[in-house]
């Protein structure tokens, strides 16, 4: 017996190319958990972004986010290909997730160097092995026509690591443009080459599709709660930061619903609907690049939270001090961040977008001045009023059900 089932194991563990198609249309544990790894490295560039939100740390967190968010989307589409968390698969993953892991305990120091191993060095490493278990992978498991465009996008990726390894050598201001530099060629590789002359990546299951981007939303919004815990310390119990708390949830809770009650519900339905080519665009435009700033604006928020409650916490008076420039604009411009880009993911299923709705985002842009001149208490207030306000009346939303296209049918 003892034979038998050591053969079993051999048996599950030979290296084999795996067999293209995920066999499952939702989303597994292994992902969940691949997923998990990857919010907590968000919660480290907020963390990096600093206490109160520094302007410049602000700009090189979204930097470090386009990067990790690229490296992210490559593993939903190998994903989307073949299944991950079966052998011999899953342990390069692990790999990747280790990579994952290390980038985000080292987050901090993304910009500076701390005694002992260098800290943008390590990170840049640590982006470097995520491309390659990816590109290796993907190759690895694609038919003849998806090797081809791998080739052609892994030339562009490769070139993407020297500017993102001598940034790291060099530090400060050099750093900051080389790593942009960086996340230029990767994506004009992507966007240039493979998307807009090879036909880009084909998308096989929607359903999963769908869902995984869901979730790491989903899970983006939750770890915005850990945001509060960081920001109250030990002054839970005041009344005042009680009631920053309690409207911080309200507000987090308002930007799930409108995302995932009136847009992604029209998303999904056009990546269904769609087929061919369109619902591989629809893949590569609404989702993988739709989400990018949904993510953002849920990181520049989370951000604020903590400092507003950090403010009433630490203040004399009810409501806490006004919010600096930088915390009110993280405020306030991540929540319109995250409507325009529940606009895009819209706009790029072929659902379209009103004048309305581009107004209706922008608003908190407009309410800026007025947010930095309240209390911290009153300013959080003000915006998680307007949200719920766009909730509880639909046609003000940036969203509204609407009949497919007949591009869709």
């Amino acid at each position: 017996m003892e034979g038998k089932g050591l053969r079993q194991v051999r048996r599950r563990w030979r290296v084999g190319r795996p067999a293209p198609g995920r066999g499952v249309r939702t989303v597994t544990p292994f992902e969940i958990f691949f997923d998990l790894v990857f919010v907590f490295t968000l919660t480290r560039i907020v963390a990096f972004m600093g206490k109160p939100p520094d302007p410049v740390a602000m700009g090189r967190g979204l930097l470090l986010l386009m990067l990790l968010w690229f490296a992210w989307s490559g593993y939903l589409w190998l994903g989307n290909q073949t299944r991950v968390d079966r052998p011999p698969v899953r342990v390069p993953v692990l790999a990747a997730m280790a990579g994952f892991f290390v980038a985000a305990l080292v987050m901090p120091d993304a910009w500076d160097s701390a005694p002992g191993l260098d800290g943008p060095l390590l990170l840049a490493l640590s982006y470097v092995l995520l491309r390659a278990v990816h590109l290796a992978l993907y190759y690895w498991v694609g038919e003849p026509v998806l090797r081809l465009r791998i080739r052609r996008f892994a030339v562009a990726s490769v070139l993407a690591w020297f500017p993102l390894l001598v940034g790291a050598v060099l530090g400060g201001w050099a750093q900051t443009w080389l790593w942009a530099l960086a996340f230029l060629v990767e994506i004009g590789g992507q966007r240039g080459v493979v998307q807009n002359r090879l036909g880009g990546w084909p998308v096989h299951s929607p359903e999963y599709f769908a869902e995984r981007h869901g979730l790491v939303l989903i899970i983006a919004l939750g770890e915005s709660f850990l945001a509060a815990g960081v920001g109250v310390g030990t002054m839970v119990t005041k009344l005042p930061v009680l009631a920053g708390a309690v409207i911080g949830f309200i507000l987090i809770a308002c930007l799930w619903s409108i995302h995932f009650d009136r847009v992604s519900p029209l998303a999904e339905q056009a990546l269904l609907r769609a087929g061919g080519e369109r619902r591989d665009r629809i893949g590569a435009d609404a989702y993988s690049l739709g989400h990018l700033p949904l993510i953002a604006g849920v990181l520049y928020t989370a951000l604020s939270f903590e400092d507003v409650l950090s403010l009433i916490s630490a203040a004399d008076r009810p409501g806490g001090e006004p919010l600096e420039w930088p915390g009110v604009v993280a405020l306030y411009g991540g929540t319109a961040l995250y409507l325009l880009g529940t606009l895009l993911v819209r706009y790029l299923s072929g659902r379209g977008t009103r004048t309305s709705h581009l107004v209706i985002a922008v608003v908190p842009l407009l309410l800026l001045p007025v947010g930095r001149a309240l209390p911290a208490l009153l300013s959080i207030g003000l915006l998680a009023t307007y949200l719920v306000g766009l909730v509880l009346l639909p046609g003000m939303a940036s969203g509204g059900r609407q009949p497919a296209s007949p591009a869709d049918r």
